[in-house]
């Protein structure tokens, strides 16, 4: 009777809890994320000090960066790469590429098409009942008198982000503000690259650190 009692017991408490503890977070992006599982990426990064804090059992991280992806790959890929794998927060860094690439290869994005694709891609993670973080692009190019070609457009492109997260009162991780501060602060010799990127655009050791800070910043109070 005792080892029934006890048997039936430990059934409930198993079914009461979940099977997992951790919270499944997937970083959606382009070369910037796919770099940031590789040793001294941001998202590796984040996964040292999630475990250096005690907390290593309640997340789980995982990059889905694609090289040269726009928001509209993003989309494409969004059921394959992000929803298949049921993630509890999905943390999304686009729109560099979206930019850089109108000058750099003619077949970047549209302002209008940006916010269509980014829009639609945020409606469908939020029927799924899935935390969205957004964060804006951080530079192409580090000089801090908005001298750098592309300034204009990458600030607009923020702003459409900064606006969609707010519409949708989704957390914000506004890295463009957050590069731009640092090199303010650090980048007197107003360089185009080698504060917080190898070639304007890609994160070097102090970059990917910022962005894991910042990112982290927002995760932690995530509920």
């Amino acid at each position: 009777m005792k080892t029934l009692l006890f048997t039936s017991l430990f059934a409930l408490i198993a079914l009461l809890m979940p099977s997992s503890l951790k919270k499944r977070v997937i970083f959606f992006g382009d070369s910037i994320t796919e770099a940031g599982i590789k040793p001294g990426g941001y998202i590796t990064r984040m996964d040292s000090m999630i475990a250096a804090q005690g907390l290593a059992d309640r997340y789980e991280l995982a990059g889905a960066g694609v090289s040269g992806n726009k928001v509209y790959d993003l989309f494409l890929r969004l059921e394959d790469d992000v929803l298949k794998k049921e993630p509890a927060i999905v943390v999304i860094y686009i729109g560099v590429n979206d930019v850089w690439h109108k000058r750099t290869g003619g077949t970047g994005t549209d302002a209008d098409k940006f916010e269509r694709f980014y829009s639609a891609m945020i409606k469908k993670l939020i029927e799924k009942n899935i935390q969205v973080v957004l964060c804006t692009p951080a530079v192409i190019g580090e000089r801090t008198d908005f001298s750098n070609e592309q300034d204009g457009d990458l600030n607009k492109y923020s702003n459409i982000i900064r606006d969609i997260a707010a519409k949708n009162s989704l957390p914000l991780v506004d890295l463009r503000k957050a590069f731009l501060d640092y090199n303010l602060k650090n980048n007197t010799a107003n360089k185009e690259s080698g504060i917080l990127t190898t070639d304007r655009v890609h994160l070097n050791a102090k970059g990917n650190q910022l962005v894991a800070d910042e990112i982290w910043k927002v995760l932690q109070v995530i509920q």
